[in-house]
């Protein structure tokens, strides 16, 4: 009997990508780092990685849509099972990293939702020292750990239903910035906060650390990467695609525009109401919290706009960072929900069980989750998770060193997946519903165009601590992706010898 499995018309298709891909906390980041000199390197990335590299894994997800592993399986196919485990491990490692970062960042939502501002790093457990700041919030953080494990193995469907309520919430916050974004130009006759100057603003960082600094303009790269980060999800949709060889191409390129312009126009609109010197420059304003204390800047400047009074505007700015501290929170729970077991089970699914130690390889029978290797996982990010909040100053040090980890380790797995792509092309025994790249000539410049960048990009990460004189930094954001594919070669290499053995 046929399937009655509806397809994805244009629509729902641009806005399957636009929801996997777009991230609105991107957006503040990257106004306090560059302020509107980040736009073209956002057009930049979106032009020469994100089209070519959706279009790769469109392709990938097609001819490989009946294999489980995910992009343990694409390489493996297309190149070999070392390489692809030492690719997709690398990948993985960057979510147990991102899952440390979270459990101890997650509490800035929190205290936004609660308090209307970032007030975590006063918090004491009953009065007490020794469980205050960095240390309650570790504690915090493994008790949270713990928490989403013991749910997530129960395989429940409720983690959807969370993931849901924080997407649509996301979507609201992008809706309500725009459209109170433009109500304030208007009413303001067309003044910005923060005056737009034409090729000079777009070419010149509002950040004092970025003027004259071309290593750390061109490491802002790697930001603009990652937000467009996600788009292995759509290697899975062209199979659920009405008129996949039309509609998807489309798709995708009305989604890269969309995606594009929605974080320019949104950096743009950031600036019609906060002076990057009034409230970026004050003393507490960090990656971590700026999107609240701009989202509170935000509410509290269309309130002074439509002429409220100066304690009502203020109490519009905290209301503002409680609502989008609870968008925040919905929307990360959600994602760790899926993160805490979706990468896992994608690299365990591919890979073969005895690679694994002990009983980590094994899934539970009945909806295939990797209960064991996901409380081997509780384990380890709960340890480093202790010795990052208990270790002093120099496991505070050591948590800004995992961040930068994160940010290349979560990029490089993307170069492994463009370089196996010519290889891919070669094998001549698939079923391909969907070929962008037609000829031998396309497909090895835009692997060469998407590896350049990749590669491009990352060199500028890891070197421009050093040109700022930290090198311990530059060292370990480098040494993270050589630890990790040692670990994976000395996994593999430790499977290979159990094979032989089995065979003699």
């Amino acid at each position: 009997m046929e399937s009655k499995e509806k397809k994805l018309g244009l629509g729902a298709l641009i806005l399957m990508i636009f929801t996997s891909v777009y991230g609105f906390n991107n957006i503040p980041r990257s106004f306090y780092l560059m302020g509107y000199a980040a736009i073209p390197w956002f057009i930049l990335a979106g032009i020469t990685f994100f089209v070519p590299y959706a279009f790769m894994v469109a392709e990938y997800g097609s001819a490989f849509k009946n294999e489980t592993g995910g992009i343990y399986s694409w390489m493996e196919k297309s190149v070999g099972p070392k390489y692809a485990f030492v690719a997709t491990f690398m990948w993985y490692t960057s979510y147990v990293l991102w899952m440390v970062n979270i459990c101890s960042g997650i509490w800035v939502p929190v205290s936004n939702a609660l308090f209307g501002s970032d007030t975590s790093a006063t918090w004491k457990l009953f009065g007490m020292d020794f469980l205050s700041g960095p240390r309650l919030l570790g504690v915090f953080g493994i008790i949270f750990m713990i928490f989403i494990t013991f749910i997530g193995s129960k395989g429940l469907n409720s983690i959807q239903k969370v993931t849901n309520v924080g997407g649509i919430a996301v979507i609201v916050i992008n809706i309500v910035v725009l459209v109170g974004g433009i109500v304030m130009v208007i009413m303001n006759h067309g003044h910005f906060a923060q005056p737009f100057e034409g090729m000079h603003s777009l070419s010149t960082s509002l950040n004092a650390d970025y003027v004259g600094n071309p290593v750390m303009i061109l490491s802002f790269i790697v930001y603009a990467l990652f937000a467009y980060g996600g788009l292995e999800a759509v290697g899975g949709l062209v199979d659920k695609t009405e008129n996949p060889k039309k509609t998807f191409p489309k798709g995708v390129l009305i989604a890269a525009i969309v995606v594009v312009v929605g974080y320019s126009v949104l950096i743009l609109l950031v600036g019609s109401f906060t002076n990057y010197k009034e409230v970026m420059g004050t003393d507490g304003v960090h990656l971590g919290n700026v999107s609240y204390v701009i989202m509170g800047n935000f509410g509290r400047m269309f309130g002074e706009t439509i002429g409220v009074s100066s304690a009502t505007a203020i109490a519009m700015g905290h209301n503002f960072a409680r609502i989008y501290g609870l968008i925040m929170l919905l929307s990360l729970l959600g994602a760790f929900f899926t993160l805490s077991y979706s990468p896992l089970k994608q690299i365990i699914d591919g890979t073969p069980e005895e690679l694994w130690p002990g009983k980590m390889g094994i899934t539970r029978e009945s909806d295939g989750m990797p209960v064991n290797a996901m409380k081997v996982q509780c384990v380890i990010v709960c340890v480093m998770i202790f010795g990052v909040s208990f270790g002093g100053n120099a496991m505070a040090k050591f948590f800004v060193i995992l961040t930068d980890m994160v940010n290349v380790g979560m990029t490089i797995p993307y170069i492994f997946i463009a370089a196996a792509f010519p290889a891919f092309k070669k094998l001549t025994d698939l079923d391909r519903p969907f070929v962008m790249f037609k000829s031998s000539g396309s497909t090895k410049f835009f692997t060469f165009l998407v590896s350049a960048m990749l590669i491009f990009a990352n060199v500028f990460a890891i070197i421009q601590p050093a040109m700022g004189g930290d090198i311990m930094t530059t060292v370990w954001t480098f040494a993270g992706p050589v630890i990790f594919s040692v670990a994976a070669l000395l996994m593999y290499h430790r499977y290979e010898v159990k094979m032989r053995s089995r065979v003699k």
